[in-house]
């Protein structure tokens, strides 16, 4: 099957348009299906839940066994443990190539949350962020975990601000921004809503904005996150601090619809041009696995 580019989204039917990453080489998807998928991540094949791979896998349990490092075993909801079947490190590195001279390097490390540091699909908008700014642009990364979407914006030497509820995790985004050859990324940890209505306040705005809101979550001061109760707010008061002429990349792995999120953007910026749809990747057996919803808003 032909890989979309990521810069050109693919229409596969009248209603859904999905996007893929391209280009990467320390990352693949071998396999999915029964609730599960296996990866590798450079040299380390990882086996973890994925729910919405609810189809058969494309390779036999014992061949995944063959191939797979470490699993991670649910203990509750959201957390659980990694079980190693060979011997593995505490932390590792990848490198995405953002462009033909400038690599994005990231620190992996095994988590209680099944994640290891990147979402690798993230790459499709890595991409999109990349070849829309330039030097001067300033753009503002919401919920921006270990910064794979502050690095790209980084590498065109656009101003980036960098927000996140969790100090470990921004700290994780400086080992990355380090590993990278980078500096320069302002770093905030602060209830992503709150520094936007700050932001609105002080009337400034942004080239670009980024956001990638969970489904429930705390500040660093114990603000609440509901995404059910909060996006709305947090999306009328965003769509004030984007500059004429700039753009917005919002996704979410919280279920919401890629239908419900282009509502509520064309409510708050009715004269822009939107593009909904999924964030997936490609198996090597064949599949399709969705990820996430996504929109892209392009303001004028």
């Amino acid at each position: 099957m032909p890989k979309p580019n990521a810069a050109s989204p693919s229409s596969t039917d009248l209603t859904l348009t999905r996007w893929f990453p391209v280009g990467w080489q320390d990352h693949e998807l071998l396999d999915s299906g029964d609730g599960s998928r296996l990866e590798r991540f450079g040299d380390l094949v990882l086996i973890r839940p994925e729910p919405k791979a609810i189809w058969d896998r494309g390779m036999t349990e014992s061949e995944w066994r063959r191939l797979a490092a470490a699993q991670f075993v649910p203990t509750g909801r959201t957390k659980g443990h990694w079980e190693p079947y060979q011997s593995v490190p505490d932390s590792w590195e990848i490198r995405y190539p953002i462009s033909s001279d400038q690599n994005l390097h990231f620190s992996l490390e095994f988590t209680r949350f099944k994640h290891v540091g990147v979402f690798p699909e993230q790459a499709a908008n890595w991409q999109w962020i990349a070849d829309r700014l330039k030097p001067g642009k300033r753009m503002l990364n919401l919920f921006a975990y270990t910064g794979g979407a502050s690095l790209a914006a980084r590498s065109t030497g656009a101003d980036v601000t960098h927000v996140d509820a969790i100090k470990q995790v921004v700290t994780w985004t400086r080992i990355n921004m380090e590993l990278s050859g980078m500096e320069g990324i302002r770093w905030c940890v602060e209830d992503a809503l709150r520094f936007v209505e700050r932001e609105l306040k002080r009337g400034n705005q942004y080239d670009m904005l980024v956001m990638d809101p969970p489904s429930w979550g705390l500040g660093p001061k114990g603000e609440k996150w509901k995404l059910e109760e909060k996006l709305g707010q947090l999306i009328r008061s965003a769509a004030q601090i984007v500059a004429p002429g700039g753009s917005v990349v919002m996704n979410t792995y919280s279920g919401l619809s890629p239908s419900s999120l282009e509502n509520f953007w064309r409510a708050a910026l009715p004269d822009a041009r939107i593009e909904a749809g999924e964030l997936c990747l490609h198996s090597g057996t064949g599949q399709v696995l969705p990820t996430g919803s996504l929109v892209r808003v392009l303001r004028p």
